[in-house]
């Protein structure tokens, strides 16, 4: 939100914050590389044995990113009816409010925690830098400059590994 409306002019995002939003006055123009994790639909194992997630053509799922589940859903032709929670998705299913989540994760200990088996993975998620528009037209040589500290970085960090 800072970013999109001007208060900040550069910012690291998550891949899969940029992806939810999709806003056209962010300009996203470097991989970090950096926290890496993915976006995933789980449920527990019990719900696996009785389904097979191929045949799902309606599921009711908890998530932080509404946008990215019903998109990915829609591709599969399952209507996903998408309750919008900020955190403690892996409760969900345990409360009774829906048999499915979307969240991230990073080991999957969590998951295991709260006896939830990973289905499939939806994208995979790295920090990003991320740029407001305007403030690359209106100060592109500062902006430049901050692109290509990043890009510097980034390239040494990878010549190392």
């Amino acid at each position: 939100t800072f970013l999109i409306y001007g208060a900040a002019h550069v910012a690291i995002i998550g891949s899969d914050v940029l992806e939810e939003f999709s806003h056209s006055e962010i300009y996203s123009p470097i991989d970090l590389k950096i926290g890496q994790c993915r976006l995933v639909v789980a449920t527990t194992e019990e719900i696996l044995c009785d389904e097979d997630p191929l045949t799902w053509s309606y599921v009711r799922v908890a998530t932080k990113y509404p946008n990215l589940t019903s998109g990915h859903f829609k591709k599969r032709g399952v209507h996903a009816d998408c309750i919008k929670l900020n955190g403690a998705m892996e409760l969900a299913p345990q409360l009774g409010l829906c048999r499915r989540i979307v969240d991230l994760v990073s080991t999957g200990a969590t998951l295991k925690a709260n006896n939830l088996v990973e289905v499939e993975t939806i994208c995979n998620v790295t920090s990003r830098l991320a740029i407001n528009r305007v403030a690359w037209k209106t100060r592109p040589k500062l902006i430049e400059d901050w692109i290509q500290s990043f890009r510097e970085v980034v390239d040494a960090t990878n010549n190392e590994v």
